[in-house]
């Protein structure tokens, strides 16, 4: 099949299988993938570029082994640590964000899971969030369960974030202290209750281009309303701190099959981009990304929401 056949096919509702992915991404021509890419985007985005912006409500000391990341209790990182934020640290940062044009805002939690007085803490800030901001609100607080959900769903969370990170194959290398399995139970539970669904991974952590398509075939599971898409940004004291960085060709190769596969999900460009080069940024965003997590990006410095706004502006989205 040719890529304009394929572009096709996927127009009209249908899907591209994992071997047509594979296939795709060694096509010569990538041009061409690119321009049908973007066709797709066009097709199926909003004409409005759909940022949001996160807070780090409890960071560092994390259980969890997760190698490419500085907030692991495994690893010695400058990474900061503290308890849960209060509510009106939470909600400050929200107003701040809401004036600056961002509608979703999303608490964001280091460790395993959120529960018990922790929780309680997290529900309460959700409950001032929604009481004096009119700001959507999103959460990625670990592995949860139906219960916990249903608690976070009361308090007025309505999007839940969770990433896969990498493909199924991979995921054993980089972490052994949970698994994608585990992921995917908190995924379909919050699903089953309502909530939309944010789910997507770091690429440049050592994984192969095919690596890279099985972990947009395995989201096809759950088919999230969000897939953030995050370039790792190797941190000193993290077992991938000397991980060669992936380069511009690759992030916009990925770009391009991610939408291919996920053509009505929103591709969300996250951590590790502030790196690269305006011309990848724009062309990114014209072929598949019509979304980003901005503000600082929890470990790592991401781009100030105005610099973000005027880039999709120049991609062509409207505020």
């Amino acid at each position: 099949m040719t890529i304009n056949e394929l572009k096709e096919r996927v127009i009209e509702g249908g899907e591209i299988s994992f071997e047509e992915a594979l296939q795709l991404a060694e096509t010569p021509d990538r041009e061409a993938l690119y321009a049908a890419a973007e066709e797709i985007t066009r097709h199926f985005g909003k004409p409005e570029f759909n940022p949001c912006s996160i807070i780090n409500a409890r960071a560092g000391k994390c259980s969890e082994n997760c190698k490419w990341c500085a907030q692991s209790g495994h690893y010695h990182t400058d990474s900061d640590v503290h308890g849960i934020i209060s509510a009106e640290e939470a909600v400050n940062q929200a107003k701040h964000d809401e004036k600056k044009g961002v509608k979703r805002f999303c608490q964001v939690t280091s460790g395993r899971a959120v529960k018990g007085p922790a929780l309680q803490k997290i529900c309460d800030n959700y409950r001032r969030l929604r009481e004096e901001t009119g700001m959507f609100l999103c959460g990625s607080l670990g592995l949860l369960d139906k219960e916990d959900l249903e608690q976070l769903w009361d308090a007025g969370m309505r999007r839940l974030h969770c990433n896969l990170e990498t493909a199924p194959s991979y995921f054993g290398e980089l972490c052994t202290t949970h698994t994608i399995d585990d992921k995917m139970k908190t995924l379909k539970a919050a699903k089953q209750l309502g909530f939309q669904l944010c789910s997507g991974g770091i690429i440049g952590m050592g994984e192969t281009r095919r690596q890279r398509i099985e972990l947009a075939e395995k989201l096809r599971e759950i088919n999230p309303d969000s897939i953030p898409i995050n370039i790792l940004h190797p941190i000193k004291g993290t077992p991938l701190a000397e991980t060669p960085l992936i380069d511009d060709e690759e992030i916009l190769l990925t770009v391009a099959l991610y939408r291919f596969m996920h053509p009505k999900a929103e591709l969300r460009f996250a951590g590790g981009r502030a790196r690269l080069s305006h011309e990848t940024r724009l062309k990114a965003l014209k072929i598949g990304i019509n979304s980003a997590v901005v503000g600082d990006l929890l470990t790592t410095v991401g781009s100030a929401i105005d610099e973000d706004r005027e880039l999709a502006l120049e991609a062509g989205y409207r505020p």
